[in-house]
This record gives C-alpha cells, structure tokens and sequence, in this order.
C-alpha cells in the first residue's frame, strides 16, 4: 500500500524539528523630545499640545511663570514655547532668566505688531518668534528645526569637553535619567523611584555607554559620599537596576554582563545640556 500523502502543514513522524529563529531584540524607542509651552489662553495651550503629541513630541503646559519654574524644576524640558504677554510676569523677563540659567531653546510667541518687541525678545536670548494668530504646522516646522540644531550643538559640546556641570539628563531606549532631579522616567513619562546607590549607579553606566567599566570603577565612580555604595555589592544594586528598567531582567538588554570583567550599558545614550 503507497504511504499516505502527507498533509500541508504537518511533519512525518520522526522528521527533525525545523529550528525556529530567536525573535530579533526590540528596536530601541526613540526619546520623544519635550517641550514646554507657556501661555495664559487655555485654547492656545491646547492646540498646541494636541498638536505636538499627534506628531510624537510630549508636551507640558504652563500658564504663567510660577507654573513653569515648578515643572522646570521637576522635569527635563527641550524647548520653550513662550507667549510675551502672561500674567504676573512679562514674557521678557522670563526669557531674560531662562537665557541666563540655561541654554534651553525659545520660541515667542506675540501678538503685538511692534517690530522693537520682537527684536528685544530675540536681544534677550530667544531663538526664535512667531506672530499670533499662527500655524501649528509651521511652530513644529519651527520646533524641529530649533532642536535638530540644539542636538548638532550638545555633540559638539560632548567632543569637545566634558560634559560635568552642563548635563541636565541622559536618555537611552526611552527612558530618561534627570541629573537635576535626580528622577527616572521610564517610556511613558512615570516616576520610577530609585535609592542614592541606584541612581549613581545608573548615571556612572549610562555616562559611558558601550564601555566594559570593572566593578571597582563602577564603584569608584557611583559613590558620592564614602561608603554610600561599597556596603552593597556592585552586583546586588545592578540587579535592583535591572529588575526596574529592563524588559525581562533576567535576559537584560541595556546592563550586559561581561564575565570576568563587569559591565557594560549597552544601549545609545542621548546627552541633554
């Protein structure tokens, strides 16, 4: 009797079973950019901010200069969006501060006609100024614009001298560690709460990435006060990283293990000064 035909999709009894290849790791999530957009007229602050997050870039609102220094001081900003005229305190002199404590892009926003306000606004450390009523499409275009030339600006800091004092955060596969804050923020933007050692931790292997750092410069470069990180092993705290930021810890992608050596951060790493 002829062997039954074998039916599609199926195997003969004690054929090899057909090796199946590992998924491909993730693709790294690119950091969106965060901008702050500050204005007094709710419809404003929200066009923009519907606008910005249907073109992937997260946005924080503020009204006035008390609502914006507060979420400086909590998050990690990109650019300011900034309207002249808000309560409290005159557009002008915010920029005026903002210019003088960071190097954090601006754009104006103004609906005065008077060509000498927006020249001063530009004299007071603006980077650049659009005229209400305006597009949203044509503040991304400007948006983008401002912060592809920023990023040119931080790489070329970044070969050029040391990052220390200037460094506001680090930002790898989504996350971004806030110096300033001394905050993570996992890829939705949620608080994730780390211990001293973590964090000097996290900031040591993230501030030299694709580099196999030895557990005695790991623990070189984490502590900041004597014995803050040496009476916890390097290994224990690397775990407690792992089990916060990685996907499977177990099979981790960002801290790699090198045996016999120590670790090494493999993810890109995005400087913010």
């Amino acid at each position: 009797m002829p062997p039954a035909p074998e039916i599609p999709g199926t195997r003969s009894a004690g054929a090899p079973t057909p090796s199946v290849p590992p998924a491909p790791p993730p693709a790294p999530i690119a950091p969106k950019a965060h901008v702050l957009a500050v204005d007094d007229d709710p419809a404003i602050r929200s066009m923009i901010a519907d606008y910005l997050a249907e073109n992937d870039i997260r946005v924080s609102v503020a009204s006035n200069g008390m609502e914006m220094n507060a979420i400086l001081a909590e998050q990690t900003i990109d650019l300011v969006v900034l309207d002249l005229r808000l309560p409290h305190e005159d557009g002008m002199t915010i920029a005026q501060r903002l210019r003088q404590n960071s190097a954090i892009p601006i754009i104006i926003l103004t609906g005065r006609l008077d060509e000498a306000d927006r020249v001063m606004g530009l004299e007071l450390g603006a980077d650049d100024y659009l005229t209400k009523p305006f597009s949203p499409r044509e503040l991304l275009a400007r948006i983008r614009a401002l912060l592809r030339r920023a990023r040119i600006s931080s790489a070329q800091g970044a070969a050029a001298a040391d990052q220390g004092p200037a460094l506001r955060a680090l930002r790898f596969s989504g996350w971004e560690l806030s110096v300033q804050s001394r905050r993570l923020r996992d890829p939705q933007g949620q608080i994730v709460p780390l211990s001293n050692g973590e964090f000097n931790l996290l900031l040591a292997l993230a501030s030299a990435p694709q580099r196999v750092l030895s557990r005695d410069q790991l623990l070189e470069m984490s502590r900041l006060h004597e014995g803050e990180v040496y009476d916890r092993s390097i290994d224990v705290q690397i775990l407690r990283l792992r089990r916060k930021i990685e996907t499977n810890p177990s099979e981790p992608q960002l801290i790699q293990t090198e045996r016999g050596v120590g670790y090494r951060f493999a993810a890109s790493v995005q400087v913010v000064n």
